[in-house]
């Protein structure tokens, strides 16, 4: 009996410290705190995405082409650029499902397989209007996507 309660306790707190550090991607978007210098630098011209979102070879790629990132020159000195490149590759998405023949398209969290999967119900249309502009634009409808809350029961999607 005695033996069976601790081994009960055991796999509830493993089940626990699991489940906290990742969501049904198996990333840690909401769990780890965004970095200050990717936050400083990242958050000046977009949403700071959690680094969950993506996979290491992902976030590997877009640290060595910031001079070309998306249509901007988001150039880095190269002590940052290494800072921010550890703490992304750490914190990466280490889903099993993630492989090489899974990675977004053009590293694009927007061509993900999860992210078209959690957002099929979204018409093109709806991406297109004024108060959205993207699929980039997390914040439009996900109001706390700043503190890393992407929950779909709080999405509102504006008009």
């Amino acid at each position: 009996m005695k033996n069976s309660l601790w081994m009960g306790l055991a796999v509830l707190t493993l089940f626990a410290q699991g489940s906290a550090g990742a969501d049904e991607h198996g990333s840690r978007s909401a769990s780890v705190p965004l970095l200050p210098k990717y936050q400083q630098e990242c958050a000046a011209c977009h949403l700071a995405y959690p680094p969950g979102m993506l996979p290491a070879a992902s976030w590997q790629r877009l640290m060595t082409n910031l001079p070309q990132h998306f249509g901007a020159d988001a150039s880095l000195d190269p002590a940052s650029v290494a800072e921010l490149q550890r703490w992304l590759l750490a914190n990466a998405n280490t889903a099993k499902r993630v492989s090489k023949e899974a990675l977004p398209p053009q590293d694009r969290i927007t061509r993900s397989s999860w992210f078209i999967r959690q957002h099929d119900e979204i018409s093109a249309a709806t991406w297109q209007r004024a108060s959205i502009k993207s699929a980039a634009n997390c914040a439009a409808c996900h109001r706390q996507a700043e503190q890393g809350d992407f929950n779909e029961h709080r999405v509102r999607i504006p008009r």
